[in-house]
C-alpha cells in the first residue's frame, strides 16, 4: 500500500496556559486538575494538517459513506505514538474512513491535547494515561472516554555508571523525570517509596532528588552533570545511552506480565455519540495498524521515523531508534487494570486525590472490531461505560 502524500502544516501557538497552571500548582499546592500530564520527545510545536488522500478510492474500499466528512485526530511525534504515525503514513486509517478526511494535529504535551479535545479542535486522540485520567476527572466524567489501547512499555531508568552502579546507589543522586506529576514522575516516586526512600512529591527534594526536566533538555542536562540519571520514556532513554548512560531498570520489569499502558486512544463523548461509525472506522484502522506493525516491524519502524522527521524536523539515528522501537509493544488492549494502578500510585505519592474512574472506558466498539477480526474481547477492569 502506498503511503499518503505528506501533509502540509500550519503552526499552532504553544499552550501558554499550561505553563501558568504548572507554576500556580507549584506555588499553591497539588491538585488533580494540573498535575497529570505527558511529554513528547523532539517535536517543535503543536501543529495541524489535513491528510490529503484519494477520497473516492477510500470510499470504494470502505463501502457506505460515513456520517462525518472529517475526523480530527491528535497525537505526539513520538515512538510511543507509533500507531497513528505508522497508520497515517501507510494510509491505513484513510482506507478505513473512505470519503471521511483525516485532519491531524500534533501535540507536545497531554494537557494541550485534552484542551483541544474539550474545545472540539480534535475528536479522537492518542495520549498517555495520566492526562486521560486528569481530563476525565476534571470534567467529572463528561469529556472523554478511553476507547482502545495503543502501546505498552518504552520507559527506563538510565543512570551515569560512574555515579550509580546499583539501585542502592540512588540515595543522594539527582534523577530527572519529564514533568511534575506526569506518568514517569509518578512511576519514579512510587518506586522510590517502595524502596524506602523519602521524597517530597511537590518539590522533589529528599533522599533522592527528583528533577523535573523537559525530555528535549534531559540529554544536555546529563552531559553537563546536572543530573545523575533519568526515569524517561523512549526515545529519550536510548538517547542517554548513546551518551554513556546505562539502563539500571526497565519499568516493564516492575509490572505484572511486564505490561503497562503508555498510550491509549481517547474520544470526545460528543463525537462518540454523534458519529459512532467514524469512531469504529478509526478503531479498525488502529487494530489493522497494530497488526501491520507486528508483521512488518522494520517497515513500521521506518514509517514512524519518517513521520517523526516530517513532524519534528529530525529523524532518529539508528543507535537511538532501534533499541527504543524494540522496547515498545503495540497492542489493542488498553490494559485497564494498569490505568487504575497508575492512578493509585499518584494518590500514594500525594500527587492526586483519589479519582473516581468509573465510566472512563467504553470498549464496545473496540470489542466489536476485534470480534470481526476473530479476536477475543478485552476487559475494562470494571471501569466501563455507565
Amino acid at each position: 500500500m502506498a503511503p499518503n502524500p505528506a501533509p502540509s502544516h500550519t503552526r499552532v501557538r504553544p499552550n501558554a496556559g499550561r505553563i501558568r497552571r504548572t507554576a500556580a500548582v507549584a506555588a499553591a499546592g497539588l491538585t488533580a486538575v494540573a498535575l497529570l500530564s505527558a511529554c513528547s520527545y523532539g517535536s517543535k510545536a503543536d501543529k495541524s494538517s489535513d491528510t490529503k488522500a484519494n477520497a473516492s478510492a477510500g470510499a470504494a474500499d470502505s463501502g457506505a459513506k460515513l456520517s462525518a466528512d472529517t475526523v480530527k485526530v491528535g497525537y505526539f511525534a513520538n515512538l510511543t505514538h507509533g500507531t497513528p504515525l505508522v497508520g497515517l503514513q501507510e494510509g491505513i486509517f484513510q482506507k478505513e474512513l473512505g470519503a471521511t478526511q483525516v485532519k491531524t494535529q500534533v501535540f507536545n504535551a497531554g494537557p494541550a491535547e485534552i484542551e483541544a479535545l474539550n474545545a472540539g479542535s480534535i475528536d479522537i486522540g492518542w495520549i498517555g494515561p495520566s492526562p486521560a485520567i486528569n481530563g476525565f476527572t476534571k470534567s467529572e466524567g463528561q469529556s472523554l472516554k478511553i476507547i482502545g489501547g495503543s502501546a505498552s512499555g518504552g520507559v527506563k531508568l538510565v543512570v551515569n555508571p560512574d555515579k550509580v552502579s546499583s539501585l542502592d546507589d540512588l540515595k543522594g543522586k539527582k534523577i530527572a523525570t519529564p514533568q511534575l506529576g506526569n506518568t514517569q514522575d509518578v512511576a519514579l516516586l512510587n518506586y522510590l517509596a517502595g524502596k524506602g526512600f523519602k521524597v517530597d512529591a511537590a518539590s522533589g527534594a529528599g533522599d533522592v532528588s527528583v528533577v523535573r526536566t523537559d525530555n528535549k533538555v534531559t540529554p544536555d542536562a546529563y552531559k553537563s552533570g546536572s543530573i545523575d540519571g533519568a526515569w524517561v520514556p523512549e526515545p529519550t532513554a536510548s538517547k542517554l545511552v548513546t551518551l554513556g548512560a546505562k539502563v539500571l531498570l526497565n519499568e516493564k520489569d516492575v509490572w505484572p506480565d511486564k505490561k503497562f499502558v503508555i498510550t491509549n486512544i481517547i474520544v470526545s463523548q460528543k463525537f462518540l455519540k454523534e458519529h459512532p461509525d467514524v469512531v469504529e472506522a478509526v478503531l479498525r484502522g488502529s487494530v489493522k495498524t497494530n497488526a501491520f506493525i507486528k508483521a512488518n516491524s522494520d517497515k513500521a519502524k521506518a514509517d514512524a521515523n519518517e513521520a517523526i522527521k516530517k513532524e519534528a524536523g529530525n529523524a532518529l539515528e539508528p543507535a537511538v531508534l532501534d533499541p527504543a522501537w524494540a522496547d515498545i509493544e503495540f497492542l489493542d488492549d488498553p490494559l485497564a487494570n494498569t490505568l487504575q494502578a497508575e492512578a493509585d500510585h499518584a494518590v500514594t505519592a500525594g500527587l492526586l486525590k483519589k479519582p473516581n474512574l468509573n465510566g472512563i472506558y467504553d470498549l464496545t466498539l473496540l470489542n466489536k472490531v476485534l470480534a470481526a477480526q476473530g479476536q477475543a474481547a478485552v476487559p475494562d477492569a470494571g471501569l466501563g461505560a455507565k
